[in-house]
């Protein structure tokens, strides 16, 4: 990603988009596109550092939740090298019964650390 084009926006729509690739080549592409080599991502369930345990945690979660999908809530915003934003997770045309925010940070423009926060979830 070109660091005279990374917004807030962006960098959510890049986040999300890795997220919600179920094509495990198209994920990796998208980690090596928008991800450093050495990305890190945190939160209540789980904490991965690298391209290949993040793709793993991300198809772990299809795999849980199949034909959910991650929309962005509201704006993103950021300053400098963080960008934080708020998600929702479920099947496409329901309501959404998990939902997030979540801390970025960059570096060169790209993801190095994300810390996920779960802001509401089904009991159980």
């Amino acid at each position: 990603m070109n660091t005279t084009t990374v917004t807030p926006a962006s960098i959510a729509r890049a986040y999300l988009d890795t997220w919600n690739e179920t094509d495990a080549e198209r994920r990796r592409r998208l980690l090596q596109q928008h991800w450093t080599e050495d990305a890190a991502y945190a939160d209540p369930m789980a904490s991965v550092q690298g391209a290949d345990p993040i793709a793993a945690l991300i198809g772990a979660v299809h795999a849980r939740f199949p034909g959910f999908r991650f929309t962005l809530l509201g704006t993103p915003d950021g300053h400098g090298d963080y960008v934080r934003l708020a998600w929702a997770l479920g099947p496409d045309g329901s309501p959404a019964p998990i939902e997030g925010s979540d801390v970025v940070t960059l570096e060169g423009g790209r993801i190095r650390r994300v810390i996920g926060f779960i802001d509401r979830a089904p009991a159980g």
